[in-house]
């Protein structure tokens, strides 16, 4: 968006609204770091101990192109035991993390299933979604190369630059 800065929400005959609303739900499977991610972009504290999760909800004012958001982050559950929640998560979602760990090839194999939920749920292949790749300081035990990553990215997601 172009204009001179930053605004809260937008402006309707002269009063300012309440600012968009944008929802982003985090899927993958279970360890792979969703609530550990969420919670240092949301409290900037990093979560050491695992403790899985069924289901948390943070909010957070920032900027999107200039304009003040509501950012509404879902931390969902990766155990399979609540996969059956999955699809209404998705209903409700503006954009998407897919999450996996590069320490967990199986969690890499997961990532075209949930890819392929979210665009059936939502009815259309375009969705913005981010692929995540966690845990890349753990080097040693990487079992996901970035290759590998690359390629199918490059099949499954839609390249933008900003």
């Amino acid at each position: 968006m172009g204009g001179g800065g930053r605004t809260a929400g937008s402006t309707v005959a002269g009063r300012t609204t309440a600012p968009a609303v944008l929802r982003v739900v985090v899927v993958g499977g279970g360890g792979v770091g969703k609530s550990a991610l969420t919670i240092q972009f949301i409290q900037q504290y990093f979560v050491q101990d695992y403790d899985p999760t069924i289901e948390d909800s943070y909010t957070k004012q920032c900027f999107v192109d200039e304009d003040l958001c509501k950012l509404e982050v879902l931390d969902t559950a990766g155990q399979e035991e609540f996969c059956t929640m999955r699809e209404q998560y998705l209903r409700s979602g503006s954009g998407f993390l897919i999450v996996f760990a590069v320490t967990d090839r199986s969690s890499f194999e997961e990532v075209r299933k949930l890819h392929t939920m979210i665009c059936r749920v939502k009815d259309r292949d375009d969705f913005p979604v981010l692929l995540v790749g966690n845990k890349a300081d753990l080097e040693n035990e990487r079992h996901v190369s970035c290759f590998s990553v690359y390629c199918f990215a490059s099949l499954c997601f839609h390249r933008f630059t900003l």
